[in-house]
C-alpha cells in the first residue's frame, strides 16, 4: 500500500469559480510540471473533495483541492548518528546550523560522517520516511546555515525562491587586508581554472556572478571582519570573489593570498601556512611556525623577499595558522515557507574557532 507524506490543501476561492483543476495546480498551487506529472501517476495524488479527478475537470467555489506526495528514503545513504545542530523542523523543512569540516552529502571518497549520514539516522529514529534533499550547498570547510526539504514540493519552492533571487544569503567572513570601498558589489564571472579545474577563477567567459559586501569590523590593516550577500549561487563564490579583490579568506588552503606564491617556502606541499589541509588539521603547529616564515621569507630564487612584502607575509601565515579552515560562516538565511508562505529567518551565531579568530584579531589591533 503506498503511503503519502500528510496533503497539501488549497480552498477555491469565489474568484476562480469554473477554472480548471490544472490551472489550480499550476496557477494556485504553484506545482511544476516535473511534480505535477508524478503526482498524476498515484492514486491520491490529486484530489478533489477527496475524490481523484482528471486535472481537465473545472472547480468550484468552496472546493478543497488536495496533493499527495509519496514517502521516499535514501537507501543509498548509511544511516549513522552524527551530531548535528537543528535551528527549525516541521513537516516540510529541516533547517540546520551545519558545523566545519562536515561534507552535506556523501560523494566520491565519502560515503560516510557526512551531514546526509547523520539526518538519515536521526529521521530513521523518529520513523520518519525522508529523502534527504538539501536545497543548496555549503562548502566542507564553511559553517553556518543549510535548509533540507523534506518532500519535492518545497524543494521546488525554495529553490525557485533562490533563483529568482528572492531567498536572502547572508555570510560572515574573516579576510586579510581591508576592502579599498567600506561596501560595495563584486561583479565578476566565475569558472573552472583551467589549468587546475577543482579550483574557480574569475573570467570574462565565465558564468555572471555578483557577491554584496559591507565591512563591519577592521583590524588595522591587517584584516577585516565582512558581511557577504550572494545574489548568485557559484562554486566558491565568496573565496573566489574575496581574492579577486585582494582581500582573501584567512585560512583559506585553496585560495591563499598572492605573496605566498612570491615565496620560496610555497613550493613545499608538505604544511605551508594556508596550505590546503584535512579538517580540523592544524595550519602549522608550534614547533614549525618559526623556520617555515623564515622559509616564507626568500623567494623562489634565493633571494630575501622586500622587507615590507616579508613583513607582510609573516602576519599572513601567522593569521592563517590560527584557524584551520577558510574563515567562512553562512550566518543568515530568509525565505518564505513553501506551504504557508510565512517569511522564515535562520541565523546561527559565529562557530568557536571563528569567535577566537575575531579575539585574536581584535587584541592584536589594540
Amino acid at each position: 500500500m503506498t503511503s503519502y507524506y500528510p496533503p497539501i490543501s488549497y480552498i477555491v476561492p469565489p474568484s476562480e469559480d469554473g477554472w480548471l483543476l490544472k490551472s489550480i495546480l499550476q496557477k494556485r498551487m504553484d506545482v511544476s510540471r516535473k511534480l505535477l506529472s508524478r503526482l498524476k501517476m498515484t492514486d491520491l495524488g490529486i484530489t478533489l473533495n477527496g475524490e481523484r479527478v482528471y486535472i481537465s475537470v473545472k472547480v468550484s467555489s468552496g472546493d478543497q483541492v488536495q496533493i499527495r506526495m509519496e514517502e521516499e528514503t535514501s537507501e543509498d545513504i548509511l544511516p549513522q548518528p552524527i551530531p548535528f545542530e537543528i535551528l527549525y523542523e516541521d513537516g516540510h523543512l529541516l533547517v540546520v546550523s551545519k558545523a566545519a569540516g562536515m561534507i552535506v552529502h556523501p560523494t566520491h571518497g565519502h560515503y560516510t560522517e557526512t551531514l546526509a549520514n547523520g539526518v538519515v539516522h536521526y529521521w530513521a529514529e523518529k520513523g520518519e520516511r525522508v529523502r534527504f534533499r538539501p536545497v543548496h550547498r555549503l562548502d566542507q570547510e564553511t559553517s553556518g546555515v543549510l535548509v533540507i526539504a523534506k518532500n519535492p514540493y518545497s524543494h521546488q519552492h525554495i529553490s525557485e525562491q533562490m533563483i529568482a533571487g528572492t531567498v536572502d544569503k547572508r555570510y560572515t567572513a574573516f579576510v586579510h587586508g581591508v576592502p579599498a570601498l567600506p561596501s560595495g558589489d563584486i561583479d565578476g564571472p566565475i569558472d573552472r581554472d583551467p589549468l587546475e579545474p577543482h579550483r574557480r577563477i574569475v573570467t570574462p567567459d565565465g558564468y555572471p556572478s555578483l557577491t554584496r559586501y559591507e565591512v563591519k569590523e577592521v583590524y588595522g590593516s591587517a584584516a577585516s571582519r565582512v558581511e557577504l550577500k550572494l545574489e548568485s549561487g557559484r562554486t566558491h563564490q565568496i573565496r573566489v570573489h574575496m581574492g579577486s579583490v585582494g582581500c582573501p579568506l584567512i585560512g583559506d588552503g585553496m585560495y591563499r593570498h598572492p605573496l605566498y606564491g612570491q615565496a620560496a617556502g610555497s613550493r613545499s606541499e608538505a604544511s605551508a601556512p594556508g596550505e590546503e589541509r584535512r579538517a580540523g588539521e592544524p595550519a602549522v603547529t608550534a614547533d614549525g611556525e618559526e623556520q617555515q616564515v623564515q622559509e616564507l621569507a626568500v623567494t623562489a630564487d634565493g633571494a630575501p623577499l622586500p622587507p615590507g612584502d616579508a613583513a607582510r607575509l609573516a602576519q599572513i601565515a601567522e593569521l592563517d595558522a590560527a584557524i584551520p579552515r577558510q574563515a567562512l560562516h553562512a550566518v543568515r538565511l530568509a525565505f518564505r515557507h513553501p506551504v504557508t508562505h510565512a517569511e522564515l529567518v535562520f541565523e546561527a551565531p559565529l562557530p568557536p574557532d571563528m569567535a577566537l579568530l575575531q579575539e585574536k584579531l581584535r587584541q592584536s589591533a589594540r
